[in-house]
């Protein structure tokens, strides 16, 4: 039975390799190891259901800047074993739907995994950040097999809406322009554009959940009917959100 370590365990094994080289190895091993995971369960979906709940996956591994950024943010100073020990996200994989109830699908699916460890789950579509950031973070901690040894290593996964990516991605690139800094009026527009998407979202999943009703009632299903299903699942769901809203003015 192979030996299994924790990552600052595996990384004193490699005396004689530079240690740098050694994490950005094993956590790209581990990017492997999940994308081929999301790969076969996205392709399994496709072969129960006929239905691909990811758009995209999109991995990334941070880089020397970005970590050395976060360190000196959260106070530590600069070492492989502080990079290790307090920076999660260092290796991350987006995954991109179509529909919120995807997210949560998915995230259920990840979760059942039985070689996934899910760390810490960071729900910020039912609550989002103040400037309305919306996504669902799991870090989870995935084994890689090496020749004579187990190594475990932390992933992050962010899952969110196409409409959530494109929001984040320009969040993202005011955020550094401005250096966590943005003007008022900058700020005050993107949580404007946050809403906006979170509607659109909610609209997009109500025409898809009438179109599956639609499709569920039967082939032979003239117009009206359709039309009919589909104001019946739209208009209830408008109730939901009007109700929703009336309770949190309360």
């Amino acid at each position: 039975m192979k030996k299994e370590y924790m990552m600052e365990t595996a990384i004193k094994n490699y005396e004689d390799v530079d240690s740098w080289k050694t994490v950005m190895f094993l956590y790209n091993s581990a990017l492997k190891e999940v994308e081929t995971k999301l790969h076969i369960l996205n392709d399994e979906f496709q072969h129960v259901h006929q239905y691909n709940p990811i758009e995209h996956i999109k991995t990334r591994i941070k880089t020397p800047e970005s970590i050395v950024k976060k360190l000196k943010r959260y106070h530590h100073e600069t070492s492989i074993e502080n990079m290790v020990n307090h920076i999660n996200d260092i290796a991350g994989v987006r995954l991109i739907c179509s529909f919120t109830s995807d997210i949560y699908h998915l995230a259920e699916m990840i979760g059942n995994q039985s070689d996934l460890h899910v760390e810490s789950i960071k729900d910020y579509i039912k609550n989002p950040k103040e400037s309305g950031y919306k996504s669902y973070h799991m870090l989870v901690s995935v084994p890689i097999y090496l020749s004579d040894h187990v190594v475990s290593a932390k992933v992050e996964i962010q899952i969110r809406t196409i409409a959530m990516d494109f929001w984040a991605s320009l969040e993202h690139k005011i955020y550094y322009k401005f250096e966590g800094c943005a003007p008022e009026y900058i700020s005050r527009d993107l949580q404007e554009c946050a809403y906006m998407i979170a509607e659109l979202d909610d609209k997009m999943l109500s025409i898809n959940e009438a179109i599956q009703a639609s499709a569920a009632s039967g082939i032979d299903v003239n117009k009206d009917a359709i039309e009919d299903i589909a104001e019946h699942v739209i208009g209830n769901k408008r109730t939901q959100k009007k109700l929703q809203i009336l309770r949190k003015a309360e």
